[in-house]
Parts: C-alpha cells; sequence; structure tokens
C-alpha cells in the first residue's frame, strides 16, 4: 500500500512538472509572438512609411537631374522601391494577425516570395490535397514559425542554393516536408541551440511527430505531421 501510494506520488509529480513545462513553454511563446507583432507593426507603421517618403522624393530628384546622375537617382528609386515591398513583405511574415487573416498557406507562400526576392537562395512551395482549416487558428502560427526557424537556419549555416517545401493535406493532418541542399552536419554532433530546440518544443505543443534529419555534404531536412483533430 506505501509503495502503491508513493507510486501515484511521484505520478503526479511528473504530471505537475509536465504541465508546468508547457504551460512555460506556452507563455514564452506568447511572449514572443507579441514581440515579432510589435517588431512587425512598427516595420509596416514606422519604417515602411519612411520608405514610402524617401522613395517619393527620389522620383522627383529624378525628374529635376539629366543625364548619368538621372540614371543613378532611377536606380536609387528602384532600390528604395524593393527595400519597400521587403519590409512590406517582412512585417506580414512577422505579425501574427496577419498570419492569421491570410492563413497557413499564402503566409508560407508569402515567406517563399520574400526568400526568392533576396536572390540568397532558390525556394519552391507545393502543396497538395483539398485543404483543411485548422481547428486552432493558433496552430497555423506555431506550425509557421517552425518553417521560419529552419528557413533561417539554412539561410545562416547551410550555404544551399535550393529550399522545397511541400505541404501535403492528408484526411487526418497535414504532412510537411522542408529540406534543403546545403553542406548539412552531424546532429549528433552538433551542439542544440535555441533555435533546433524550440522548433521540437513547438511541435511537442502541436502534438505533431517531428524529426529532422541531416548529413554532411548532404544537406537538411525536416518532416512534420501535424494532426488535424486531437
Amino acid at each position: 500500500m506505501f509503495q502503491k501510494r508513493k507510486n501515484q506520488l511521484l505520478l503526479k509529480n511528473i504530471e505537475q512538472q509536465q504541465k508546468f513545462d508547457e504551460e512555460l513553454i506556452k507563455t514564452q511563446q506568447e511572449i514572443q509572438e507579441e514581440t515579432l507583432k510589435h517588431v512587425g507593426r512598427e516595420l509596416h507603421d514606422n519604417v515602411g512609411q519612411m520608405l514610402v517618403l524617401a522613395t517619393m522624393q527620389m522620383k522627383v530628384a529624378a525628374k529635376t537631374v539629366k543625364d548619368e546622375a538621372k540614371t543613378k537617382v532611377e536606380h536609387a528609386a528602384m532600390a528604395l522601391k524593393d527595400s519597400l515591398e521587403e519590409v512590406r513583405a517582412l512585417s506580414k511574415s512577422l505579425n501574427s494577425d496577419v498570419i492569421f487573416n491570410l492563413g497557413f498557406d499564402e503566409t508560407v507562400k508569402n515567406e517563399i516570395e520574400r526568400l526568392n526576392k533576396t536572390g540568397l537562395i532558390e525556394c519552391s512551395l507545393s502543396i497538395n490535397g483539398e485543404k483543411v482549416n485548422f481547428e486552432n487558428k493558433k496552430d497555423e502560427i506555431i506550425l509557421f514559425r517552425i518553417l521560419q526557424e529552419f528557413f533561417s537556419n539554412t539561410l545562416k549555416y547551410a550555404e544551399a542554393e535550393h529550399l522545397n517545401v511541400i505541404l501535403d493535406y492528408q484526411d487526418a493532418c497535414l504532412a510537411i516536408k522542408v529540406e534543403d541542399d546545403g553542406i548539412g552536419c552531424d546532429l549528433d554532433a552538433v551542439e542544440k541551440g535555441s533555435g533546433l530546440i524550440n522548433m521540437e518544443k513547438r511541435a511537442e505543443l502541436l502534438d505533431a511527430k517531428f524529426k529532422l534529419t541531416s548529413q554532411p555534404e548532404n544537406g537538411t531536412s525536416l518532416s512534420l505531421v501535424y494532426p488535424f483533430k486531437k
């Protein structure tokens, strides 16, 4: 009887610790989302408006100058216009309210287009099956943040030329496959940073199957299986 009560107490403590850890992760995610939302709004409202004004001023300047200077001013105006588009696309990917409105698919498309415009990597997106609306809209944001982390790591470390994303809508789940053709790494030997840990923890919050594989000189791939109903 004593052993039974002891085991019950241990199980209860483990369950309480798990609940505490889950709440802590959720709180951290909420803080991150609020921060990203604020940054996204600042980019759109403040930086975006400054770039709009600068673009208009450059267009006016282009009309008043001539010859070689005119060409340089026009090039500068185009650079400002491209910067404005990049800021607007980036603000969309950071602001969770925009993600809510756009939906998961459109948000991923926006991010892929943004990455392609950087010229740093060539990205592709394939969407298969019939789209299913998530029961919990917050899950869309968490899934997207996992993909964003993978994209970020690819750009920073992988030295990849191509990035491929597949969204496969199935009857009971959404299967996501992301892979790059970068230099890869030995995951057993590499130190797990906050980015990789956050990806795994976010997947746990969704009850999603998470698998990250990589080999030196053979790229990195991410597999996510998100169940629509729990």
